[in-house]
């Protein structure tokens, strides 16, 4: 019997393209650029080395997001991952962390027996840092978040992690199956090879909407059944060119300083 990795990925906005629509204040995908998450990719690759290390692991990439993130899982494909599945239906659509992991959660359990599940620490789109461990919540499983060290013991139940923390690192024993949400310190990513592009798109990748996954419309999934409401979403006014000054001494500098911040009236 395969041993069973889901990692949890997302298709998101290149940042140097995000638009805002002004009325439901979330994000525009429709025709941004989008880019793989940079630590689902790190999650990915961790399961893929696990995929290197024994021949019966299976990795499945499942991620919720519009038609074109099909995009982004034969990307993942081409990295190696055997299986990918999309949730997408309007009915998903502006889901919150607490929805969208009611989504992914039904998903994996529809999908049946996993014995490990990666995911990024967070999303650049959101940086809420809270889908993996609502994920986990929901499936009644252990999670350890911010994992920078992984090791599997041959049994492949008994795990050891690193866990980065503000002011050092844990070192976690834990059994799978659980949930680990990776940071970019964990590994290097690998690119896409020539012969997996080849492969990825001759795989079938279904799509799986509300009614697949079971959830209900109304209370558990979408934009109105969110309990989290964004008031006000924006991208920052860029900063204005820095003034240099320049001078022989110490003495002239501080002068050029001073007539500067007068001119300004912040002196």
């Amino acid at each position: 019997m395969a041993f069973e990795i889901i990692v949890c990925a997302k298709q998101v906005p290149d940042t140097n393209e995000i638009k805002i629509d002004p009325v439901k204040k979330t994000l525009i995908r429709e025709g941004v650029p989008s880019i793989l998450n940079h630590d689902d990719a790190n999650a990915l690759e961790e399961a893929l080395k696990l995929k290197d290390q024994y021949d019966d692991v299976h990795v499945t990439v499942i991620t919720m997001g519009p038609p074109q993130a099909k995009d982004m899982l034969i990307e993942c494909l081409a990295m190696g991952a055997d299986e990918g599945v999309l949730l997408s239906d309007r009915a998903l659509g502006g889901s919150d962390t607490w929805a969208t992991s009611n989504a992914i959660a039904a998903a994996i359990e529809r999908r049946g027996k996993y014995d490990l599940i990666f995911a990024g620490r967070q999303a650049i789109d959101g940086d809420t840092a809270q889908v993996g461990p609502q994920i986990a919540e929901k499936l009644g499983i252990p999670q350890v978040t911010y994992v920078t060290e992984f090791k599997i013991a041959d049994d492949r139940k008994h795990i050891t992690v690193k866990r980065a923390m503000e002011d050092g690192y844990e070192l976690i024993d834990i059994q799978a199956p659980c949930m680990l949400t990776a940071i970019k310190e964990l590994n290097t990513p690998r690119y896409m090879s020539i012969q997996g592009i080849f492969d990825a798109f001759k795989k079938d990748i279904p799509t799986w909407g509300a009614k697949e996954l079971g959830v209900d419309v109304n209370r558990e999934v979408g934009l109105e059944a969110s309990p989290t409401n964004v008031f006000k979403s924006f991208t920052p006014v860029p900063k204005g060119q820095g003034v240099r000054l320049e001078g022989d001494s110490e003495k002239e500098l501080a002068e050029k300083l001073i007539v500067n911040l007068k001119s300004k009236h912040v002196i």
